[in-house]
């Protein structure tokens, strides 16, 4: 599932920023839809230890996941 988000990460930067506010264009630039940019920026920006940013990562990725699947 990850390799679509990160497929189409222009698109998502939006609702990524929407999840995750503090997370800000320069973060988006160096993340550039790798999933564990992500995590570490999750990690600097919101003090969440790595398990708590997967688990972030894992829920947002799978609400796309259920809309793929109407």
């Amino acid at each position: 599932m990850w390799d679509r988000i990160e497929g189409s990460w222009k698109e998502m930067t939006g609702k990524v920023k929407e999840q995750w506010g503090k997370l800000t264009d320069d973060d988006m630039t160096v993340i550039a839809g790798k999933r564990d940019q992500l995590a570490g920026k999750l990690q600097e920006r919101y003090g969440y230890a790595k398990d708590k940013a997967e688990q972030e990562i894992s829920a947002f990725e799978g609400r796309f996941e259920h809309q793929d699947a109407k």
